[in-house]
């Protein structure tokens, strides 16, 4: 036997329901923080230094952060790069 329920309900709502707090205003504030930390950081020293201060799971939370800026930084320099053809 297999039941479906749909429900039609905003997030608001369904938070709400589960008895979730509402984190609207940390989050807007948590937001406004990291905007203005982040612009102050203009080179790639200068954002794993503030990566580190930040990392919630000490150095191995780092070293994600470091590899997955690197394979971003990786990727947009492949694709701006033109091909050579001899």
């Amino acid at each position: 036997m297999k039941v479906q329920i749909e429900i039609d309900c905003s997030p608001e709502e369904a938070r709400t329901f589960m008895g979730l707090p509402d984190v609207s205003k940390a989050n807007d504030i948590y937001v406004d923080t990291m905007s203005k930390a982040m612009k102050g950081v203009s080179n790639p020293e200068q954002l794993q230094q503030f990566a580190k201060q930040l990392a919630p799971m000490g150095q191995i939370g780092f070293k994600l952060f470091q590899n997955f800026v690197e394979g971003a930084s990786a990727a947009s320099g492949a694709s701006s790069k033109p091909s050579k053809k001899d």
